[in-house]
């Protein structure tokens, strides 16, 4: 099988980009031909705001480059992650011109909301869900500008109207079955949508004895609910959460947490202070599609106190895997952690629990067979409006 990963990386590498690297490694693990067509953010450094927006509606470029190498490289597949904004949805009509069937991920709700994390102003908001974005531009939902919330919803509206979305894409990758039920909500076509969860290659069997405190890992940011965190810990007279990452709100954390706070750490340092926590904690408000963040930890042995909303009240197990709590409520984060402190036992063993959800659902194994078999499908069922019905 030939397989053509195409994606737009972010300025600022997070879970997604990881993720797209991961399934390339995967894939050239188990002998499958890759190539890579990829763009980065930088590429907008300079780059005029009226050709920018060009690009995220119709990229010439991105399709005539594309084109060229599935001419060389002759795919059996091409499997998109991220478009947005240099590639732009002209890649599908040009696989279809092509006959290459298409798997899209979605890794985020871009398709349904321009901001693509329904969040505005710190709060759910899903005005757009199944409806033209109009709103998102009275909102200045996108970066807060009411020109590049226009560029998106611009995008968004064109491609639906002209059937893109629906008529030029063979299957959806959905990251588990909350994102899979809002992207039908939203009017994609349940039949194409399957799931396959983000796995995580985990190098040794974790270690129970010895493990304390508890972990934040991530951008240091409203969205991923650092100010509730930061709240949480206020209320507690011993907080014992090392906060590992970068962001926004660094000054704010660096200030309540200061010793504990960790600053940027590589991959290698991250899993290592995992292994010895004795809990997570993802106290995001937004939906968080499926945080790449919850896998590491299950396959550390390390339960997650996340909030009860989005992927996480899929993938948490209240009581089992780790706790969950009202999304936002600083109070009862605060009495979560403190309840996690007190009875150590307790976490442990849903560490030991998380474990084994691990093996059962998110090995690299797994989820090779997942992805060979989606894209298997994709190849069975054809390419572009082929499919449509």
């Amino acid at each position: 099988m030939k397989t053509l990963i195409v994606h737009n990386s972010y300025q600022h590498q997070g879970g997604e980009d990881a993720v797209v690297e991961a399934e390339i490694a995967l894939l050239r693990l188990h002998g499958s031909e890759v190539e890579v067509y990829r763009r980065h953010n930088d590429e907008l450094q300079g780059m005029p705001h009226a050709k920018a927006a060009m690009h995220a509606i119709w990229s010439r470029q991105a399709a005539s480059e594309v084109e060229s190498l599935c001419s060389r490289y002759q795919p059996d597949v091409i499997h998109v992650h991220n478009t947005f904004p240099l590639i732009s949805p002209s890649l599908y009509w040009m696989a279809d011109r092509c006959r290459i069937p298409v798997v899209q991920t979605l890794h985020n709700f871009r398709f349904l909301c321009p901001q693509a994390m329904f969040l505005r102003e710190g709060n759910i908001c899903e005005d757009c869900l199944g409806k033209l974005p109009w709103r998102a531009v009275a909102h200045k939902c996108y970066r807060d500008s009411t020109v590049q919330s226009v560029v998106s919803v611009g995008m968004l509206a064109a491609h639906r109207t002209i059937g893109t979305y629906r008529n030029r894409i063979t299957r959806f990758i959905a990251l588990n079955d909350f994102c899979r039920n809002k992207f039908i909500a939203g009017g994609l076509p349940p039949e194409r949508i399957s799931i396959k969860p983000n796995f995580f290659v985990s190098q040794a069997v974790p270690q129970w004895d010895e493990r304390n405190g508890g972990l934040f890992v991530g951008r240091l940011s409203h969205e991923k609910g650092l100010d509730v965190l930061s709240a949480a810990a206020q209320k507690l007279d011993v907080c014992g959460v090392r906060v590992v990452g970068d962001g926004p709100l660094e000054d704010e954390v660096r200030q309540v947490f200061q010793n504990n706070y960790l600053g940027f750490r590589p991959k290698q340092h991250v899993v290592e202070l995992m292994q010895k926590a004795l809990y997570l904690v993802a106290p995001s408000v937004c939906y968080e599609n499926f945080p790449l963040v919850v896998v590491e930890a299950f396959a550390s042995g390390t339960p997650v106190i996340a909030s009860r909303h989005g992927s996480f009240a899929e993938l948490v197990k209240d009581g089992v895997t780790g706790l969950l709590f009202t999304p936002g409520d600083a109070d009862e984060l605060a009495a979560k952690i403190s309840w996690s402190e007190a009875h150590p036992e307790h976490m442990m063993r849903m560490g030991r629990a998380a474990r084994v959800e691990y093996e059962n659902k998110y090995t690299p194994e797994r989820n090779y067979r997942i992805l060979t078999g989606i894209y298997e499908q994709a190849m069975m069922q054809g390419y572009g409006e082929s499919n449509a019905a």
